[in-house]
């Protein structure tokens, strides 16, 4: 037979957390609200005295005691101290402006080197289509000057040949000499 053994332990024995069901649409969550924290409620003045009959009226002494809301959000009955001041002070303590603003001044004055010489940029390129336009009307000219040329050559070329073939027939043996003693160029 087996035998089981039980012993007392003197501290308790710890628990494990149960997981527990939710009900959709019943959960909560908890809301969180920053902005003033006030410190103590501010003491009622000694020259108050409580009649011992309770009365729900505001005027009453009792209701005094509460405080009211004004005296909470004052600053003279109670300091007050304002989370977002607080920490916005804190952080422009330890916060040291100077890097940023020498990085936001450099950034400036690289941006306007920038944008000057974009502009310079921008006055090249105009430059240059001018002086492209120009170099185009120039050739345009040349062309037509060249063509104008080339015609004139055509024409002259053919009267040439024309005096040519008219005195080859008209004077042939004068004709031939003339050809031995000046020969026309090979590359024509």
């Amino acid at each position: 037979m087996p035998a089981t053994q039980s012993y007392y332990s003197p501290y308790p024995q710890t628990s494990y957390p149960i997981q527990v069901p939710q009900k959709p649409g019943y959960y909560y969550p908890p809301q969180h609200t920053y902005g003033r924290v006030s410190a103590s409620p501010p003491e009622a003045p000694d020259s108050v005295t409580t009649s011992g009959v309770a009365s729900y009226e505001p005027s009453a002494a009792s209701s005094h005691y509460a405080g009211s809301a004004s005296e909470y959000e004052s600053t003279s009955g109670a300091t007050s101290v304002d989370l977002l001041d607080y920490m916005g002070n804190r952080l422009n303590g330890s916060f040291d402006p100077m890097p940023l603003d020498r990085s936001l001044a450099k950034q400036a004055q690289t941006s306007g080197e920038l944008n000057a010489k974009h502009r310079e940029l921008l006055e090249l390129q105009a430059l240059a289509q001018r002086r492209l336009m120009g170099a185009q009307a120039s050739f345009a000219e040349g062309m037509r000057a060249a063509k104008e040329v080339q015609k004139d050559l055509q024409w002259t070329q053919k009267r040439v040949d024309a005096l040519n073939d008219r005195a080859a027939r008209k004077h042939p043996e004068q004709f031939r000499t003339a050809q031995r003693r000046y020969p026309a160029p090979v590359d024509y």
